[in-house]
C-alpha cells in the first residue's frame, strides 16, 4: 500500500480543520509531521491549536513538531522551513493550507483586508514554497517522492467566480498561478506541485462563520480532503505534476464508492463549493 511513513510533511494553518486532518492522515502512516500555524493558545471560540494537533499527530502514529508561525513573515518562514528540516534530516511534502477569506464585494473590502488575504494566500505560498524548493530538490535526488500541494482552485477566467468577491479569487488564483508555474518551472527536479479543491463546501471554521448554517449542514467532513491529499502524496511525483485536483474526482479514481461516510449530515443535499464548475 501506497504510504507516507518516515516522510517529513510541512503543513500551514495546520492548527485546525483541512490541515489538521491531513497532519493526523499522514501520522496514522507513521510519518513527521511539523504543524506550522499562528495558533499556539487556545482560542476562545475555536478548537485546536499547534501543540493539539502535533500531540494528535503522535498519538496516531506519527512524530509531531509544532511551529508557531506566521505566514506573513518571510524570515519567520525560511527558519521554520530549516528548523523541520533539520530536525527531521529531510522536508518532502509541503502543504500550502494556510488561507484567509472574505466574501465581500470591491466597496465592502477595505485594504487591510485586501492586504491580509493577498499576503496569506498568495505571498505565503509563493514564499513557503520558495523556502521549502532547496530542500525539496534534495528529496528528490535521494528518491523521496516530493511534493508540494497547495489548498486553491482550477484556475477560471469566468466573471462569475470574481464579480462578487474580487480579492478573494485573486488571492486564491494566486495560489493556483504558483501551481502553474511552478510545476512546470521544477519538473525537471522530480518535485510534483499540485492544487486540491472541494467539490463540496467543507465543514471547516471558514465555512461556519462565512457561510449560511443551511450551508455548514450541507457540507462534507475535512476527512475527504485529507484522503484525497493522501492519494496524490502517496502519487509518484515526476508523472502527477501541474494539475488541480478536485477531491471527489481523485477518489472515485482510486476506487472510493462510499462518499456518504464524509458527509456532515449523511442523506443531506450537499452544496457545492466555489470555483467549482
Amino acid at each position: 500500500m501506497a504510504t507516507l511513513k518516515g516522510k517529513t510533511l510541512f503543513i500551514t494553518g495546520a492548527s485546525r480543520g483541512i490541515g489538521r486532518e491531513i497532519a493526523i492522515r499522514a501520522g496514522k502512516d507513521g510519518a513527521n509531521v511539523v504543524i506550522a500555524s499562528k495558533t499556539s493558545d487556545p482560542h476562545a471560540t475555536l478548537k485546536g491549536t499547534i501543540h493539539s494537533v502535533a500531540a494528535e499527530v503522535d498519538a496516531a502514529g506519527g512524530k509531531g513538531l509544532a511551529i508557531q508561525l506566521d505566514v506573513r513573515d518571510d524570515a519567520a518562514i525560511d527558519a521554520a522551513i530549516k528548523q523541520a528540516a533539520d530536525k527531521f534530516g529531510s522536508l518532502d511534502i509541503l502543504i500550502n493550507n494556510a488561507s484567509a477569506i472574505s466574501l465581500t464585494p470591491t466597496l465592502e473590502t477595505p485594504a487591510k483586508r485586501y492586504d491580509l488575504m493577498l499576503t496569506v494566500n498568495a505571498r505565503a505560498t509563493f514564499l513557503c514554497s520558495r523556502a521549502a524548493i532547496p530542500y525539496l530538490k534534495e528529496s528528490a535526488k535521494a528518491g523521496r517522492n516530493p511534493h508540494i500541494l497547495t489548498m486553491s482552485p482550477p484556475l477560471s477566467m469566468k466573471p462569475e467566480w470574481f464579480q462578487h468577491y474580487t480579492a478573494y479569487t485573486m488571492s486564491k488564483y494566486g495560489m493556483s498561478m504558483c501551481t502553474l508555474g511552478m510545476s512546470a518551472e521544477f519538473a525537471k527536479d522530480g518535485i510534483a506541485v499540485n492544487s486540491l479543491w472541494p467539490r463540496t463546501t467543507i465543514a471547516t471554521a471558514a465555512v461556519e462563520v462565512h457561510f449560511p448554517e443551511e450551508i455548514l449542514k450541507a457540507s462534507r467532513t475535512p476527512e475527504i480532503m485529507a484522503d484525497a491529499a493522501h492519494v496524490i502524496l502517496t502519487s509518484e511525483s515526476r508523472k502527477t505534476t501541474g494539475n488541480f485536483f478536485i477531491d471527489e474526482k481523485v477518489l472515485r479514481e482510486a476506487g472510493v464508492k462510499d462518499f456518504e461516510r464524509y458527509a456532515l449530515n449523511p442523506g443531506t443535499e450537499l452544496f457545492q463549493d466555489i470555483f467549482v464548475d
